[in-house]
């Protein structure tokens, strides 16, 4: 079996823990493209309540690049492999099917999962095998000017230009070959007969100018699995943390402690 090469790192480096010591570990996980700096903005809220963990995809960010091909399932397993113990889990996009793989094959370890501007199925198989092919033949730069008009809401380059240039810098930084794996991977990625398997609360997060994966998605595996909810971020796009890093903090601090609230009930 394929183990792919991701990374997972703390807030501040390799350490995994962040915020206050013994609190529940909430790991935070990418979109295609993207590295842990996407939570940039919406970390310093959630590590007031949690020790917080994020991962790398392959050839993304701190990991190193992949050396075959490796499905949405394997991507899940390296996850759970580098992480002791339960969690909670958070994901955006890519990250959010990881977080679906988790729930299908790790579930009895997350105490609750939210899936960020993604889907049990995501774009088509045509669309990313064409990708992929685009990629390789003439690298993540291609993709520049396209991702940047998908991933963020209007306005947001213009309201956080740090934030927003560095994730685009990331990207064209990706190792061309893992980011194509990551587009195959995807291809075959489609778990929406599975959703009724998965008994952890999810939260389904979609933001309103998202075009890639919009508020059909998000309902979608709300009413699939068995105990989800749906709900939208008005001034989001495609990558949510980076467009409104307030609102995101919101949602998931809501979200998980209202879970840990009625566990203790």
């Amino acid at each position: 079996m394929t183990v792919p090469a991701i990374s997972l790192t703390g807030p501040a480096g390799p350490s995994t823990t962040s915020g206050t010591t013994g609190a529940p570990l909430l790991v935070l996980g990418p979109s295609l493209g993207t590295s842990t700096l996407l939570w940039d903005r919406v970390i310093p809220a959630l590590a007031e309540h949690y020790r917080v963990a994020l991962w790398d995809l392959p050839g993304h960010g701190a990991a190193p690049a992949s050396t075959e091909g490796f499905t949405i399932a394997e991507l899940a397993d390296a996850v759970a492999a580098a992480i002791d113990g339960p969690f909670l889990y958070a994901g955006v996009s890519l990250g959010g099917a990881v977080g679906l793989e988790l729930l299908l094959r790790h579930g009895d370890r997350i105490g609750a999962a939210a899936i960020l501007c993604s889907g049990a199925r995501i774009g088509t198989p045509e669309g990313w095998h064409e990708r992929a092919a685009q990629v390789r033949a003439q690298s993540t730069s291609s993709l520049i000017i396209g991702s940047a008009q998908r991933w963020f809401a209007p306005g947001s380059i213009e309201r956080d230009p740090d934030l927003t240039g560095r994730l685009l810098h990331v990207l064209q930084n990706t190792d061309d070959e893992s980011y194509a794996r990551c587009c195959d991977a995807l291809a075959a990625f489609d778990v929406r007969d599975r959703l009724g398997e998965i008994a952890t609360p999810v939260l389904a997060v979609w933001g309103d100018h998202d075009a890639v994966t919009p508020e059909a998605s998000a309902r979608e595996i709300a009413a699939g699995v068995q105990r989800g909810e749906a709900i939208g971020i008005p001034d989001a796009s495609h990558l949510a943390p980076a467009d409104s890093p307030a609102a995101t903090a919101a949602l998931l601090l809501d979200f998980f402690g209202t879970v840990a609230a009625e566990r203790a009930a």
